[in-house]
């Protein structure tokens, strides 16, 4: 089964590139709904390698634990950068699926190098991939709405060195 996105995002591919590996912009993403809690320490961005997270919903109701496994795929295709999730759920309901694979790519918006062309893609397997389809199409549908409301905010500098004007000499 697949869930999946294809969003022309407000924030330059630089900046989108740096909010998808920052576990801080993935907790914000699925706040009030979901709270992602690593129990430790967490990078500022995300490298290759796994962490584990417990999920509770609206931040106090067990939901289960997933574990994160993060790589990247920057060869693919010229001027696209992907992460690569391939961790799984470990307890709870969503433990019930297999083969989870979840991408992000980020490359720039066709016509406007300074916005965002983002795919947002997962799939999944296992006997209850039916039965939850549903509910993560839902999930991925709102995880869109709040991308395309938090990605104007993603710039780390509101004015790039090379755009700005020069203030007059006094």
């Amino acid at each position: 089964m697949r869930v999946q996105l294809k969003l022309i995002l407000d924030a330059d591919p630089f900046d989108a590139w740096r909010a998808v590996r920052s576990p801080a912009v993935l907790r914000e993403l699925y706040s009030p709904l979901l709270e992602l809690d690593p129990g430790g320490p967490v990078p500022t961005l995300w490298e290759p390698g796994s962490m584990d997270v417990t999920v509770r919903g609206a931040g106090v109701v067990p939901i289960g634990s997933q574990r994160i496994d993060i790589d990247f795929d920057l060869k693919r295709m010229p001027g696209v950068r992907i992460l690569v999730d391939s961790g799984r759920p470990l307890t709870g309901p969503l433990s019930l699926l297999e083969g989870w694979r979840h991408q992000m790519a980020i490359a720039p918006a066709p016509g406007d190098p300074t916005k965002t062309l983002y795919r947002d893609r997962l799939d999944f397997g296992g006997p209850a991939a039916a039965l939850l389809w549903m509910p993560m199409w839902t999930m991925w549908q709102w995880r869109g709405i709040r991308l395309k409301e938090m990605a104007p905010h993603w710039a780390f500098e509101p004015v790039r060195p090379e755009q700005e004007t020069p203030t007059p000499a006094s």
